[in-house]
């Protein structure tokens, strides 16, 4: 086990997960992979990361994180910025989806 992180890759730490967490969680997995199948899978502040470029820092990467009652999408802020356009219609901010 590492010092910090009581999991040792993402797969435990999506196995380690309520079912309903896991799957949502594997749903954002296909869907990061989908369109970025060069990223690299790493845990990243003790949650699952992808970075988009080799060796990317936090800046480049896409995290995920599973919760009891809904899953966490955390893009840099500066992807987010990238997108403003096709954003402005959404409320900004962390992004939850929410089981039913």
């Amino acid at each position: 086990m590492s010092e910090t992180s009581p999991y040792n890759s993402v797969a435990e730490y999506i196995n380690a997960q309520p079912e309903e967490t896991k799957q949502a969680l594997l749903e954002l997995k296909a869907c990061i992979l989908k369109v970025a199948p060069n990223a690299t899978e790493l845990l990243n502040y003790n949650i699952p990361a992808y970075a988009l470029v080799k060796d990317g820092k936090r800046e480049q990467q896409i995290m995920i994180a599973g919760y009891t009652k809904h899953v966490g999408l955390y893009p840099h802020p500066t992807t987010m910025e990238k997108f403003e356009p096709e954003l402005t219609v959404y409320k900004r901010g962390k992004v939850r989806f929410n089981f039913r």
